[in-house]
């Protein structure tokens, strides 16, 4: 890839992914219940070896993987993507006993993973979180705690089959007294429920009822574990934005299409030159966030030092134009836009989320003016 485009290769794979999502993935995630687990189509993901991509590639790779399933199926995009999130820690920070019993059935899509960081009162300030993990005097020697508190807005939460979980350990302020911990979903006192929200996507909240862990559930040492939750987010923010850019560009092309055959005084609406205009400025703002989302991946990849503001510009500049795109695509279609199944109505739902989690976009600002300040 240069600064500007992608190779032909590239883009051959790109658009195998368009079609493999839109032939093979769509009809999977039709057939699944919006707000819960689709297991069917994660275990498709696993034996097409999207997955296994998800550890084996960069930044960049991961970027153009998650912008062309969200093309043509944004349920299998956000399926792969939320097994990434939850199982990165592992990859990066896990044992090697951890990561040989649950790597390879997250690959394989058996095991549904959760990335579970936020909570009630802790959501941008993820600093600020108070899940407590208290010694567990019961274990003697051996060592371990007791996770009390609640989780929140967690995607895959109840279903997943085990939880990245940030606890405070209290080894000092703020970040600096947070542990991260691998919970399996079957560990005595811990519960959940399903949330209702606008996205489709499955998201819940987790109730820790003393739920024991010990050294062997660690991931990472005791009180590193803010550095494990934004190593992460580091890697994914900018492919969030690569989520939104493929949002972006499905919307643009159905926008495209209706607007040059939609019968419109004694023409169509793309003569009108304020239809004309507004395409125009969607297309435009799309490629410059797909620009800014392939440098900050390729910032990634070459291991600068500025990949914190690049990822959170991408992000934000991604996420903020999906959602300008998919605003104007429905009011360039008209109400036929507002139909329940029809694709803008249902990128409409979706393209809300990826402005708050992850980093909300006022958090995206703050870290941007941060790193330009330092």
């Amino acid at each position: 890839m240069t600064g500007f485009a992608l190779g032909a290769e590239q883009e051959q794979w790109c658009g195998q992914l368009r079609e493999l999502s839109a032939a093979r993935l769509r009809p999977l995630a039709d057939k699944g219940e919006p707000g819960r687990v689709n297991r069917p189509l994660l275990a498709e993901l696993g034996a097409l070896g999207l997955l296994d991509r998800l550890f084996t590639s960069g930044a960049l790779e991961l970027c153009l993987l998650r912008e062309s399933l969200a093309y043509g199926c944004t349920e299998a995009e956000t399926a792969l993507a939320l097994q990434g999130l939850g199982a990165h820690p592992v990859l990066s920070a896990g044992t090697d006993a951890q990561r040989e019993h649950w790597l390879p059935q997250v690959r394989a899509g058996r095991a549904v993973a959760a990335f579970a960081l936020s909570e009630p009162g802790a959501g941008s300030d993820a600093a600020a979180l108070a899940l407590a993990a208290e010694p567990d005097s019961g274990r003697g020697a051996a060592g371990g705690w007791r996770l009390s508190g609640e989780k929140c807005w967690i995607s895959n939460a109840p279903e997943a089959d085990f939880y990245t979980v940030f606890a405070r350990t209290g080894e000092g302020p703020a970040a600096k007294g947070v542990t991260a911990f691998l919970v399996p979903a079957d560990r005595p006192g811990l519960s959940g429920e399903s949330l209702e929200m606008l996205s489709p996507h499955p998201i819940g909240r987790l109730v820790f009822d003393g739920v024991p862990v010990g050294p062997e559930d660690l991931l990472g040492r005791p009180g590193r574990g803010f550095a494990v939750a934004m190593a992460t987010l580091n890697l994914f923010r900018p492919s969030v934005g690569a989520f939104a850019v493929g949002m972006a560009r499905a919307a643009l092309d159905a926008t495209l299409a209706h607007t040059a055959r939609r019968p419109a005084f004694g023409g169509v609406l793309a003569d009108l030159q304020a239809v004309g205009h507004r395409v125009a400025e969607m297309a435009t703002r799309t490629e410059a966030a797909r620009l800014l989302v392939y440098a900050a991946a390729g910032a990634y990849d070459a291991g600068d030092a500025d990949v914190p503001r690049r990822s959170a510009m991408a992000k934000l500049l991604a996420t903020e134009t999906a959602q300008y795109v998919v605003d104007h695509a429905v009011q360039l279609h008209g109400a036929a836009a507002l139909r329940r199944g029809h694709l803008l109505e249902h990128l409409y739902r979706e393209v809300r989320a990826p402005r708050i989690y992850e980093g909300a976009s006022e958090v995206q600002r703050t870290i941007i003016a941060r790193e330009l300040y330092r």
